[in-house]
C-alpha cells in the first residue's frame, strides 16, 4: 500500500510545495490536507484551491480525523500548532516530520515526549546541503578551537517571523558541539551600542530579513590573519519539501524516537 501523507498548513508556502511534489510521485500519496478553523480553503479540493486540477482531497479543519489513517504527517506550521499535531500523530503512530522553527523550551519538551510513542523527524532545515554544512561546521569548530571566533550569519525573506533561523541555531549547536560546550552558555545573539570587546569562545549570530530571500547561511571562522567561510545558499524552496518527504519515507522503518535529518542522511556520527 502506498503510504498516505497528510500536509498540515496546506495553504502555506511549504504546504503548497509539498502537495505539488506529492502529485508528481508514485511512492507516496496525498491523503489529507489540513488548515486552521475558518480558513477559506476548508471544504474545497486542495488542488482546486491551489489554482490547479482537482486532487481528490478536500481541505479539513479536523486534524484528528484526517491524521487517523495516515502514515506520514508533514508539518511546516507554527510552534503551538505543531505541538498539538505531535500529540495527534503520536496517537495515530504516524511519522511526524517537523520543519516548524521557533520552538520554546516547553514546546520542544512536549514534542520530545511524543517521540516516546511515534517517530518524529525534526530539523531546522531539511536540505542535504545544509546538513552536510552542519557536519562540516562541527568538524571545523573542533579542529580550530577558540583561537577562531565563530559567527553564524543568516538571511531570509521579509515575512519570516523568528530569528535566528532554525538552521542558524542548528549550525550554532554544531559549532558548540565541536568545541564540547553548550550553545546556551556561549551564544551571542545581539549587539547594540557599547558592547565591549568580544568574549572569547562566544558563538555569534546575525540575522538579515529582506525581499524574497529563500535562505542563505554563512558560518565564519575568523582568526588572526585568516578567515574560513562555510556557505549554503538555497535557490529553490522545493529542496526543503523533497527533504521532508524523504524524511517521512525513512521514518516508516524506524522505532519510536526523535530524529533529525543527520539521522536520515546517515551523517549523525560525522
Amino acid at each position: 500500500m502506498t503510504p498516505g501523507v497528510v500536509v498540515m498548513g496546506a495553504s502555506g508556502r511549504m504546504g503548497r510545495m509539498v502537495i505539488g511534489l506529492l502529485s508528481e510521485r508514485d511512492d507516496l500519496a496525498l491523503s489529507g490536507a489540513v488548515e486552521r478553523e475558518g480558513h477559506d480553503w476548508i471544504g474545497q479540493d486542495v488542488g482546486t484551491a491551489m489554482g490547479g486540477a482537482a486532487l481528490g482531497v478536500k481541505v479539513s479543519d479536523d486534524p484528528l480525523e484526517t491524521i487517523a489513517s495516515a502514515q506520514i504527517v508533514i508539518d511546516f506550521t507554527t510552534p503551538a500548532a505543531t505541538v498539538a499535531t505531535a500529540q495527534i500523530a503520536a496517537q495515530a503512530r504516524a511519522v511526524h516530520v517537523i520543519g516548524t522553527t521557533g520552538m520554546s523550551e516547553d514546546e520542544q519538551a512536549s514534542i520530545d515526549i511524543c517521540g516516546r510513542h511515534a517517530v518524529i523527524v525534526q530539523a531546522g532545515n531539511m536540505s542535504l546541503g545544509v546538513n552536510l554544512l552542519t557536519g562540516l561546521t562541527r568538524q571545523v569548530a573542533a579542529a580550530l578551537g577558540t583561537q577562531f571566533d565563530i559567527e553564524v550569519i543568516e538571511a531570509h525573506h521579509n515575512r519570516k517571523v523568528d530569528a535566528p533561523s532554525g538552521t542558524a541555531l542548528m549550525l550554532g549547536e554544531a559549532a558548540a558541539k565541536g568545541r564540547g560546550v553548550s550553545l546556551d552558555e556561549v551564544s551571542d545573539r545581539g549587539r547594540d551600542g557599547i558592547t565591549g570587546a568580544r568574549k572569547k569562545g562566544d558563538i555569534g549570530f546575525s540575522s538579515i530579513r529582506g525581499g524574497d530571500i529563500i535562505g542563505e547561511h554563512d558560518v565564519v571562522f575568523a582568526g588572526e590573519g585568516e578567515r574560513i567561510v562555510l556557505r549554503h545558499v538555497a535557490s529553490d524552496r522545493r529542496l526543503f519539501a523533497r527533504g521532508a518527504l524523504q524524511a517521512g519515507l525513512w521514518g516508516l522503518d524506524r522505532s519510536p524516537g526523535c530524529y533529525d535529518m543527520m539521522d536520515v542522511l546517515g551523517l549523525a556520527d560525522s
